[in-house]
């Protein structure tokens, strides 16, 4: 969430409003800090697991009690609506230049479904952001890093800018864990993001330009006729 969070305050301005697609509801942890830091943006979170968004919306609710919670997502409102439904098939819907930032951070029993890895599909977030859009999202995988490398090389082949979030352990292969990819059509903000992640409370390094290219050399994209899920964590490996 906190790499995550980078990229939403180095995205525009502080204080600018956003347009924000969440592909993985969960608690709308990140939604909320964009709500909070970033007033009057418009959010939609998608979430597959019906009771999940029930469970949230009983016990996390997004607004005062007795007031209704946001349905659709309204430009300028700063409303955060909830849709429940698969991450790719809403994506799909999606009109054209919608939002500023589509962040993916989808699991299914610690495990992104495989039609949430492939280029098909992060052609579809690209098409859904605005010129200037920030693409996002969270790949967990242990040595060799196999899986990751194909979700950046299906990321490269889409966006013309990007780079990998992580914690040396794991760029390193020492251990399981989570990778944040940041893509885009424009440069990122790469000294920003270098700053802030080697300042986080887990320190991580920020791997772009050619230190990307050496990451995934000789992987092949992912593609929907050979994607398969993120591998299984290990026992243990987040907690």
């Amino acid at each position: 969430m906190r790499r995550f969070g980078h990229l939403i305050d180095l995205a525009a301005p502080a204080g600018t409003p956003l347009r924000v697609l969440h592909l993985g509801g969960g608690g709308l942890t990140l939604a909320r800090y964009v709500a909070a830091t970033r007033p009057g943006s418009s959010q939609l979170a998608v979430e597959s697991v019906a009771e999940v968004a029930e469970l949230v919306r009983r016990r996390l609710p997004l607004t005062q009690p007795g007031r209704p919670q946001a349905s659709r997502p309204q430009a300028g409102t700063g409303r955060i609506a909830v849709r429940v439904a698969d991450a790719r098939a809403a994506l799909e819907q999606i009109p054209a230049g919608s939002f500023d930032s589509v962040v993916v951070d989808v699991f299914a029993a610690g495990r992104t479904p495989a039609h949430l890895t492939s280029m098909k599909f992060t052609a579809a977030a690209a098409r859904a952001l605005a010129p200037a859009g920030i693409y996002a999202a969270n790949v967990s995988d242990g040595p060799p890093l196999a899986h990751a490398r194909g979700r950046v090389a299906a990321v490269r082949s889409v966006f013309r800018h990007g780079c990998v979030i992580a914690e040396p352990a794991v760029l390193h292969g020492r251990r399981f864990g989570n990778l944040v990819v940041a893509a885009a059509g424009q440069e990122l903000p790469i000294a920003g993001l270098t700053r802030r992640a080697a300042a986080d409370p887990f320190p991580a390094r920020v791997v772009a330009g050619a230190a990307l290219d050496r990451f995934v050399a000789g992987a092949r994209p992912i593609t929907d006729a050979d994607a398969e899920p993120s591998p299984v964590p290990p026992p243990g490996a987040f907690t």
